[in-house]
């Protein structure tokens, strides 16, 4: 399976260090173009490359991992596939550029992303956790680390989760898109919890 990750920062090195592990491949890129991440690509092995954000999204997986405020430039050139799945990892800040704040009062951010790629099943996931708890062993002494998402297409669910629980995650089904709020850095409940799955 191949992973395409939008963004090349912390969010997006620490979970392609699950995929490569898994034995996945992984293609990272940004707006700076694939000549720009060579060093972030080999730093991951034969199963990661570096390429166009075209490329990334024809990925089985796409992973959305850059600033809110970039969000909209980082999906643009997408071009258009049906069924597309799409991880949201970005966060829908309070401090916001003047174009955004709109978006933020009217709905919510995964709301908007899905609105920005036509067609694509969105999951909302990996946002609420801090990077370094993302990139360590999420199988712990006491447990499996429990990982939250939330989404509309059953199967792309059950596809997401089958893959993070492979990286050793637990875990857990918010349920449809909206409730992906609750992982929000900005004022969501779930927004920094560390929680382990014990046994």
């Amino acid at each position: 399976m191949k992973f395409g990750m939008i963004g090349a920062g912390t969010l997006a090195q620490a979970i392609a260090g699950h995929v490569v592990k898994a034995g996945h491949d992984v293609v990272f890129s940004n707006s700076r173009g694939p000549h720009t991440l060579g060093a972030v690509a080999g730093a991951f092995g034969p199963h990661a490359s570096a390429g166009t954000v075209a490329e990334a999204g024809a990925a089985d997986i796409v992973v959305l991992a850059v600033r809110w405020t970039q969000v909209r430039d980082a999906v643009r050139n997408l071009p258009a596939r049906e069924g597309r799945i799409v991880i949201d990892a970005t966060n829908q800040w309070a401090r916001l550029t003047p174009a955004f704040v709109a978006d933020r009062l009217e709905t919510g951010g995964s709301e908007l992303v899905a609105s920005l790629i036509p067609g694509a099943h969105v999951i909302k996931a990996f946002d609420n956790m801090y990077g370094p708890y993302v990139a360590a062993d999420p199988v712990t002494e006491a447990g499996h680390r429990i990982l939250f998402y939330a989404g509309d297409d059953k199967d792309s669910k059950k596809l997401f989760r089958s893959v993070v629980e492979g990286f050793g995650f637990a875990p857990v089904d918010l349920g449809p898109l909206r409730m992906g709020r609750l992982m929000q850095v900005d004022g969501g409940p779930l927004s920094g919890l560390h929680a382990i799955r014990e046994g």
